[in-house]
């Protein structure tokens, strides 16, 4: 049992060329390097500090009742939290849609979506449908729903469904004349049945792409913040504890209200940085993601946060 742990951990050699110098069978070296783990005879350590990130994975998954999380390190330099963000969602979406196949997935806007959509590895999913989960902008950029929508199903090969829809509409009335369309009503029906979500949460500072771009003229972000707000999943502003704010801007929103959207088997919501602390927290509280895609200074905020 020593040789053969020897010979494979310490050597480097295969269990086929150690069963051929032991003269014994692929089976039995396996279950010798098995038995001497439970023995512990062998006992494996990380020395690498990303071993500290699987541990807060672990613990985010059973804090918050996730389905998964993947927490990547966090950059000296925070301008470029969206590229490591991307990265990390980039390599959890190419795994997830190899095993899974999901048949349709929804998405939003964002500087992470951009990034991770250009981290992603192309592949044919010709019966994959990739939906826009919101309105978008009204001026043409490369973070835009309509840009993301494009670029994903490009990347996949998949088919591309636009909602072609400001985020906000005018006023609460202008709302119910769009959403009083079958085709608007019918999206949001489609959007809210997709297999996976892909998200991201705005925050209620100046480095919010949605308080620069996309609120509309007359609202000030400083009155969302008085309502309570902390940030915005799928344009919603939400408190501290993942509830909608009272503010009209919340009844002019086209997207999915919460409850549809929580009907979405898999809901992946990835961000990061300190900016976007409060709104993660939010969304994790109220059960709004059921897998979060951060840095591990996030995680360490998130676990260090009471309910």
């Amino acid at each position: 049992m020593v040789r053969a742990s020897w010979l494979y951990h310490v050597e480097g050699l295969t269990q086929a060329q150690i069963g051929e110098r032991m003269n014994l069978t692929r089976r039995r070296v396996n279950e010798l390097l098995a038995a001497a783990l439970e023995k512990g005879v062998v006992r494996v350590s990380f020395s690498s500090p990303l071993a500290e990130n699987v541990e807060l994975e672990a613990r985010l998954c059973e804090r918050y009742g996730l389905q998964d999380a993947v927490v990547a390190p966090t950059p000296e330099d925070l301008s470029h939290m969206h590229a490591v963000i991307g990265r990390a969602s980039a390599a959890f979406l190419d795994r997830f849609i190899q095993v899974r196949k999901p048949a349709s997935i929804g998405v939003g806007w964002g500087a992470t979506l951009h990034e991770t959509v250009q981290q992603m590895t192309g592949t044919s999913e010709p019966e994959m449908r990739i939906r826009s989960l919101m309105g978008g902008l009204t001026r043409g950029s490369e973070i835009n729903t309509f840009e993301i929508v494009r670029s994903l199903a490009k990347v996949l090969n998949a088919k591309c469904h636009y909602f072609a829809a400001p985020i906000y509409a005018g006023s609460e009335e202008a709302h119910d004349v769009i959403m009083a369309q079958p085709v608007f009503r019918d999206f949001l029906r489609d959007g809210s049945s997709v297999e996976l979500s892909f998200l991201s949460v705005g925050d209620v500072t100046g480095q919010s792409l949605q308080v620069r771009y996309g609120l509309p003229q007359h609202v000030d972000i400083g009155e969302l913040v008085a309502a309570g707000a902390v940030g915005d999943l799928l344009g919603r502003y939400l408190d501290r504890d993942g509830r909608p704010v009272d503010h009209p801007l919340n009844l002019q929103v086209i997207s999915p209200d919460l409850d549809a959207y929580r009907g979405i088997p898999t809901r992946i919501i990835a961000s990061g940085g300190p900016h976007k602390h409060a709104i993660l927290g939010a969304t994790l509280k109220a059960g709004l993601a059921t897998v979060v895609i951060t840095d591990a200074d996030s995680a360490r905020w998130l676990l260090s946060e009471r309910s």
